[in-house]
C-alpha cells in the first residue's frame, strides 16, 4: 500500500507518520542530521526540497515510503518476539537505552548496550544468529539495528514501540516511565 504524502506537509507531521524520514532523508541527501543542514518542526516537506539544490518532491517522497518499508521489514512487533521467546527460540536481547533506564526496568536476559559490548558483538558476533535491539519507543533502536545490519548482521530486528509497548502489550507487570526532555 503506497501512502502518498501531501509536499505541504509539515516536517513535524511528517516525523510522526513516517518516523524514519529523517534517517532517510539524512541517508541520501543529507537533509536533517545536523545543524547545517537541519530544518525546522513547522517547514513543509516542499520548503525542505526546495532550499535544498530544488529537490523533485515526488522523487524524494518515493524515498521516504520506500525507506518506511525498509523500516517496518527491520522491526519486530511485541507479540512476535514474545512468541518467539516463550517457544524456546534462541534471542539475543540488546537495551540501548541508558544505564539509568536499565537500571529501572529491563527485559529479562537483556544485555546493556555498552561501546565494550559492542566492539565484543561487532568482532565475534555471529553474523546470523537472531537478535532484537531495543530502547524505550523503538526510536533510537532502530538507528542501531540499520548500524548492524550494515555491518553484515542478517537477523537483526528493533523492537517496535520498545520497552514501552512491551510493557502495555506484553508484560503490564513491568513499570512504564515517561523520560523528561531537557
Amino acid at each position: 500500500m503506497v501512502t502518498m504524502i501531501d509536499p505541504n506537509i509539515t516536517m513535524k507531521e511528517l516525523l510522526v507518520q513516517f518516523p524514519g524520514a529523517q534517517r532517510a532523508l539524512f541517508r541520501k541527501y543529507h537533509i536533517g542530521g545536523c545543524a547545517s543542514c537541519g530544518f525546522s518542526p513547522e517547514e513543509t516537506l516542499a520548503g525542505v526540497c526546495a532550499r535544498n539544490e530544488n529537490l523533485a518532491v515526488d522523487e524524494v517522497v518515493e524515498h521516504i515510503t520506500t525507506s518506511h518499508e525498509a523500516d517496518r521489514a527491520m522491526q519486530i512487533e511485541p507479540r512476535e518476539l514474545a512468541e518467539r521467546i516463550v517457544n524456546g527460540e534462541s534471542v539475543y536481547l540488546l537495551d540501548v537505552r541508558t544505564r539509568e533506564e536499565w537500571e529501572a526496568v529491563k527485559l529479562p536476559e537483556a544485555h546493556l548496550f555498552t561501546q565494550e559490548l559492542m566492539q565484543e558483538i561487532l568482532g565475534n558476533g555471529s553474523r546470523t544468529n537472531f537478535f532484537v535491539i531495543y530502547d524505550h519507543t523503538g526510536a533510537r533502536s532502530m538507528d542501531a539495528a540499520a548500524y548492524f545490519q550494515g555491518h553484515g548482521f542478517e537477523n537483526v530486528k528493533s523492537l517496535c514501540g520498545g520497552i514501552d509497548a512491551w510493557s502495555a502489550e506484553i508484560d503490564p507487570k513491568l513499570p512504564r516511565y515517561h523520560v523528561e526532555q531537557v
